[in-house]
């Protein structure tokens, strides 16, 4: 079993070298994720020279270790965003989930990237019946569907869900590829990416930002922090306003066409609608499971983490009982107090985070607007700038919190609550 994402099988991480580093350009983007890639993109398009500096090797976190969904991305409904905002802000604020699934697809399609983009709708079974009456209430018999359980079975090769809704308006893609395909473009617009090359302070004065690494310092008008999961110490602020959390993954053997056909009839997304969620699709090829979800209450092992969630898989596709797995892995997805993400500036510094698990869409759509908001363009606002980012008192950064969150929320899974 191999304990690197599947998606790098195809795609592994550039083997981009650490280059110099340079005194000062017009912008420093901190992470070569889907984020600062994308606010790379559009600073370089606008004229500028940008740094992109990587503690790591390029791409190698969450951007090339999720499971390819693509979403909305707006976990809270509109009616909590309306009590807590108003009914005009809660309204933009929804908006801005379509408008990221939008952007995101019309990138791939204008700059040519081939990463098995499709939109193919997805279906979230119904763990509980109340919970499928609670789902039903969203249908509106076009762009989203309930599916009754004696019909489940036309949309995934199980009984364990008591039905489900489809939401026609949703995608997948090979985040691998799609990170690749969009490195590839940032390279090409002119953006220095620097691998292995973590910031380890920032000092913003009266004109410009100056950063320290192990490798020297770079000074910068603006920056844009692009960190999400793997927000470093440097950035305090940033830090103590996002949650990281291990997102674990498991790729299955291959497997006969016919068992793919009657477990995924429709090839969509998939998820369901427990607290401690499981989500699962088929690989792009239509040969294996990808199942993923939160494998314990704490971080776990490659190994740890594969036996756990096979077993879900089982439990919910019996049929999968002597399937071999060949890859487990994780990441660290970034979930905020207030569950939606959350752009800004402060200052020179601007940051885009805070996805809530939902982050291959909004984490495009927001990298693109900071960047725009660096060059000043009127067309990098969004509605997503106007909530204020919370924390809590004492928190830091290291939620010490989760295990008893996490296995809180499963007891109240289990007894259906």
């Amino acid at each position: 079993m191999k304990t690197t994402p599947y998606w790098w099988d195809s795609a592994p991480p550039a083997p981009i070298e650490r280059g110099q580093l340079p005194p000062r350009a017009d912008a420093v983007v901190i992470g070569s994720g889907y984020t600062g890639l994308h606010a790379a993109l559009q600073i370089a398009r606008g004229g500028r020279s940008v740094v992109v500096l990587e503690k790591g090797q390029v791409g190698e976190g969450c951007s090339t270790r999720n499971g390819g969904q693509l979403s909305y991305s707006i976990k809270p409904s509109l009616r909590a965003l309306t009590a807590k905002h108003g009914p005009e802000m809660a309204a933009a604020i929804r908006a801005e989930g379509p408008a990221s699934l939008a952007f995101t697809g019309d990138f791939i399609r204008t700059e040519g990237i081939d990463c098995d983009f499709r939109l193919c709708g997805r279906f979230d079974g119904a763990a509980t019946a109340r919970a499928y009456v609670e789902m039903s209430h969203e249908a509106d018999g076009e762009n989203i569907i309930a599916v009754p359980k004696e019909r489940q079975r036309e949309e995934i090769g199980t009984d364990l869900y008591h039905g489900g809704i489809i939401y026609k308006n949703y995608g997948g893609l090979d985040p691998g590829r799609y990170h690749a395909g969009l490195l590839e473009k940032a390279l090409e617009a002119g953006v220095t990416v620097l691998p292995q090359c973590g910031v380890e302070a920032m000092d913003e004065g009266p004109s410009e930002v100056t950063l320290r690494t192990a490798h020297g310092s770079i000074s910068a008008e603006d920056v844009v922090v692009a960190t999400n999961g793997y927000t470093p110490t440097a950035t305090p602020w940033h830090r103590q306003r996002v949650i990281p959390i291990g997102s674990y993954i498991i790729a299955t053997e291959e497997l006969p066409e016919e068992v793919m056909a009657r477990l995924f009839p429709h090839n969509r997304m998939y998820c369901d609608s427990r607290r401690v969620i499981y989500y699962y699709r088929a690989s792009p090829d239509r040969k294996r499971v990808l199942f993923g979800g939160r494998a314990a209450a704490g971080e776990a092992g490659a190994a740890v983490a594969a036996r756990r969630l096979r077993a879900e898989m089982v439990r919910l596709f019996p049929e999968l009982a002597s399937t071999k797995i060949t890859h487990s892995w994780m990441g660290f997805v970034a979930f905020t107090f207030d569950k939606l993400a959350h752009t800004a500036d402060k200052g020179r510094i601007r940051h885009a985070m805070g996805y809530c698990g939902s982050g291959v869409g909004m984490a495009s759509y927001l990298g693109m607007k900071a960047g725009l908001r660096v060059l000043g363009d009127p067309a990098g606002d969004t509605a997503m700038t106007a909530p204020s980012f919370p924390t809590r008192p004492l928190y830091s950064g290291d939620p010490w919190f989760l295990p008893a969150a996490v296995a809180s929320y499963r007891l109240l899974d289990r007894f259906g609550l």
